[in-house]
């Protein structure tokens, strides 16, 4: 089992991958071991407006990227060893630092801004969307 040092490594690169958006949204946690990014201010948010999170926990570090979430497509060419790490639609956990990983799931989260803009209401329309194709 990883060390709680090799952990927070892992929690401190998630972190810093989401450093950039932050600057662009909003920071909605930032606590020990919890961090999360927003597309809305406190005032606005919903949970169509979550963006990412990572979270330091005992057995792994969790990253959930909400917009593969609510736009599967996004993930559509994940490695299997990514997709491996997948839980559940929009929750990558990980055990240890690996490059390759955490490069892919940079580029997954670059992807997952580039199709929400950093839009408060995308999640809510992707979800009003999917809902209606269902309902068909």
């Amino acid at each position: 089992m990883a060390s709680d040092d090799e952990f927070q490594a892992l929690f401190d690169r998630f972190k810093a991958m989401l450093a950039p958006y932050a600057e662009r949204m909003h920071v909605s946690a930032d606590a020990p071991g919890f961090y999360g990014v927003d597309m809305a201010p406190e005032s606005e948010r919903t949970p169509a407006t979550w963006f990412a999170r990572t979270r330091l926990g005992k057995r792994y570090v969790s990253y959930y990227l909400m917009p593969i979430y609510v736009q599967p497509s996004l993930g559509d060419d994940l490695s299997p060893a990514l997709q491996k790490r997948r839980q559940g639609k929009s929750c990558f956990n990980l055990t240890r630092v690996d490059e390759a990983l955490l490069s892919e799931l940079e580029a997954l989260t670059a992807r997952g801004y580039e199709a929400t803009s950093g839009d408060v209401g995308w999640g809510a329309a992707r979800r009003a969307e999917r809902a209606e194709v269902q309902a068909r």
